[in-house]
């Protein structure tokens, strides 16, 4: 994975922040930074892009910063998110971790970072989401339940 990420660093001529309990590199290039842990409400709208997994938490976090997500998805419900933010728009499609490589990858961080138009969406989805309330829209869900029910 160390090399894959390298390579595809070095093709699109990005930068990358790894955050992750493993060690990727045990001597990082000048061009990666790796973190144990790191709230990514603090750390996803400072990226120009960022390349997950696909939970939905973390597929959360990514729409919310408001910056493309690049998914590669490993299992469960993450192909399903992944194809979720491709389809709204926010970011390239999903790249399924068996088939990754550093190529594709490389080729979809210079989408996200270079598409004008994936980047105004990402950033119009992720003022949607902070402008919602959501626990008040929660709580009318469930009165207009309780009162339907009566």
């Amino acid at each position: 994975m160390a090399n894959l990420i390298r390579e595809a660093l070095a093709l699109s001529g990005q930068r990358a922040v790894i955050v992750g309990p493993e060690n990727y590199f045990n001597d990082p290039p000048d061009t990666v930074f790796q973190l144990d842990a790191t709230p990514y409400s603090w750390l996803f709208p400072r990226m120009s892009a960022v390349v997950h997994h696909g939970g939905a938490g973390t597929t959360g976090a990514g729409l919310l910063a408001g910056v493309p997500n690049i998914v590669t998805p490993f299992t469960s419900d993450q192909p399903f998110w992944g194809h979720r933010v491709h389809a709204l728009g926010a970011g390239p499609k999903p790249l399924p971790a068996k088939k990754l490589t550093a190529q594709t990858l490389a080729n979809s961080i210079i989408t996200a970072v270079s598409d004008q138009e994936m980047r105004a969406r990402a950033k119009s989805i992720g003022a949607r989401i902070r402008a919602e309330d959501g626990v008040s829209r929660a709580m009318d869900i469930v009165q207009e339940y309780v009162e339907g029910g009566r």
